[in-house]
């Protein structure tokens, strides 16, 4: 197997929305979710879980709560952007279209659980109450680079509204356990579509010492 360059993964790195039919075999998607393990942690708990769900009959059960969301979102968006950034506004257009598509499409579902403690998650009552989302959040990144490593394409879907309540119901997910996303991966189809990456310059995002 090739193994790629820590920055050449970095490159590679990209959010796809268009899948083959090739399976992703369960060795692998071990390692990409044995990768979510090594992430630093808030009190060194590591208090993940993960659900995986294949086969896009399965997938469709699951998701079925985004239905009725994503024509408002798709409004709303086109609305409110006042950016003028055509790139963005290029993301959106083929992005909005595939969400429940692209979630079904590479036949693997995986939803990344963690437990909040203390503190609702929709309430912090300080920066710190954040601590067990972002342990999760850094875990996730673990897991898109490790895909990405193994030449899959990754992208994920936050969950509006209601979404979280009616698929941690359907999902039986235990009381006080959290999910950050719903996480699909797969092969890139040949034609998939990739966004056009912003070129920043670096030196213009440093600060010394002081803005």
């Amino acid at each position: 197997m090739y193994i790629m360059d820590f920055y050449e993964v970095l490159e590679k790195r990209r959010t796809y929305r268009d899948f083959s039919d090739r399976e992703v075999s369960d060795e692998i998607l071990k390692r990409v979710i044995g990768a979510a393990f090594k992430a630093p942690t808030n009190d060194h708990l590591r208090q993940l879980e993960f659900i995986v769900v294949r086969g896009r009959d399965n997938i469709a059960k699951v998701i079925a709560p985004l239905s009725k969301n994503m024509a408002a979102f798709k409004e709303l968006v086109f609305e409110v952007d006042e950016s003028g950034d055509k790139d963005k506004m290029a993301m959106f257009a083929d992005a909005l279209p595939k969400q429940q598509k692209m979630l079904m499409e590479s036949g693997l579902l995986i939803i990344p659980f963690f437990r909040q403690q203390t503190y609702s998650l929709l309430k912090p009552v300080e920066q710190s109450s954040l601590n067990y989302f972002a342990s999760a959040w850094c875990a996730l990144e673990n897991m898109l680079l490790a895909a990405a490593n193994e030449g899959l394409g990754t992208v994920f879907h936050i969950p509006v509204s209601d979404e979280a309540d009616k698929i941690k119901e359907i999902v039986r997910a235990p009381e006080g356990y959290e999910f950050t996303c719903l996480l699909t991966m797969g092969y890139p189809a040949e034609n998939a579509f990739l966004p056009k990456q912003k070129k920043i310059d670096i030196e213009d995002r440093i600060h010394m010492n002081v803005w």
